[in-house]
């Protein structure tokens, strides 16, 4: 038995989804706004002001825009709903975006460590910058970590790893204006290759942000589980549902960095009913995405405890089978004739079956002792089964 965590009325109502998207959309174009003219006003600046540092700082200020528009993309098609093609939805598209971003920020280190390398090793004496390379850097810096503060903001309310990835991109930014300013700062004091130092540095920071996103990405789409302290959570809430005997095969995978679908197998008591079965289910359900923000939707495969994963439990009939065996066998049985609900409860390597039948018929064997023991008497001379227990009413 398979129970989706949360229906229609549980998920977030589709106006919400819609709030956020806007949200996320809104804190990118803002991000684009920012970045487009400010990588142009550094570029310029540090191409007159002779700075290293800061045409480096202009270029990450651009690159910053690639990813503002794969950002922006991968919003628009990451909250389309589940179709045919895509049972899970969008949401991996945030995923391969965030990959894209980190790899991005990794290629515009390597190309500005080459350029500041190609300085410092060069031998001839770099240029000193002026004072509107320094102007540029210090502007940079106050409007960079102004909006890594304002998406960071909104990444938390949209729980996007996508966006916070973008806000992380802009604070290293932010840092790399920082770095652009000492190195400036100290070239003009008379230590002129502090700025091909400093945009080396810059480099390196692009370079830890791309390794952290890319890689948390990667791991999300291989599969990548919920952390252990995580998982811990979800057993304990399952665990704690009246019914639940024991659980096995709990196992997770991340989807658009926040939301995480599980799959987990629940052993229940074999010989309850199938409606109570599925409450037990419900319940689970329900606690789940009460208490668990990760858990995005989870598959709950009900299993009666003791029927495990042996050879002999698939060896075992199924009704069609084992009925046409149990009606031979009690084919000279008067009372059998007045069967009227058979219920089969498959044990580890065995059946009980249970029957019902109208009290009023036991007079056709004698007793209700009789009726058991010619029940009994029957369940031996039919194969895989363990007991047959007649029920009255």
């Amino acid at each position: 038995m398979s129970q989706p965590l949360a229906d229609a009325e549980s998920r977030p109502a589709r106006g919400g989804l819609r709030l956020e998207v806007r949200r996320k959309q809104r804190a990118t174009l803002v991000g684009a706004a920012v970045n487009l003219p400010l990588g142009l006003l550094k570029l310029i600046a540090g191409y007159f002001g002779r700075s290293e540092a800061l045409i480096a700082d202009g270029i990450h200020s651009l690159s910053d825009l690639v990813s503002d528009a794969v950002v922006l993309a991968a919003i628009r098609v990451g909250a389309k709903s589940a179709d045919h093609d895509h049972p899970y939805g969008h949401a991996r598209i945030e995923t391969v975006a965030t990959a894209f971003v980190g790899m991005l920020l990794i290629v515009t280190a390597g190309f500005i460590a080459w350029n500041a390398g190609t300085v410092l090793l060069g031998g001839a004496a770099p240029e000193v910058p002026g004072w509107p390379a320094l102007a540029a850097a210090v502007t940079s810096l106050v409007l960079k970590e102004g909006l890594f503060w304002y998406t960071r903001h909104q990444a938390r309310r949209t729980r996007s790893l996508l966006l916070e990835a973008n806000a992380w991109h802009h604070r290293s930014d932010a840092a790399s204006s920082v770095v652009a300013v000492a190195a400036v700062a100290g070239s003009m004091a008379g230590m002129p290759l502090l700025d091909a130092v400093g945009a080396v540095f810059i480099a390196m920071m692009l370079a830890a942000f791309g390794w952290r996103y890319g890689w948390q990405s990667l791991r999300e789409l291989v599969d990548t589980g919920l952390a252990p302290d995580r998982l811990s959570v979800v057993r304990d809430h399952i665990g704690d549902v009246p019914g639940v005997r024991r659980m096995r095969r709990l196992r997770t995978r991340t989807m658009g960095g926040h939301a995480a679908y599980a799959d987990v197998g629940v052993m229940v008591d074999p010989y309850i009913s199938l409606s109570e079965a599925h409450r037990i289910s419900e319940e689970i359900s329900d606690r789940l995405v009460s208490h668990v923000d990760e858990i995005a939707d989870i598959c709950i495969h009900i299993e009666p405890d003791g029927h495990e994963d042996a050879p002999a439990a698939f060896d075992l009939p199924l009704r069609t089978e084992l009925m046409v065996r149990l009606r031979e066998a009690w084919a000279d049985l008067p009372i059998a004739g007045h069967i009227e609900r058979v219920t089969l409860h498959y044990l580890n390597d065995s059946v009980d079956v249970e029957v019902l039948l109208p009290f009023e018929q036991v007079e056709l064997v004698g007793s209700v002792a009789m009726v058991r023991s010619r029940f009994a008497a029957v369940a031996r001379q039919v194969p895989g089964v363990r007991a047959i227990r007649p029920l009255f009413r």
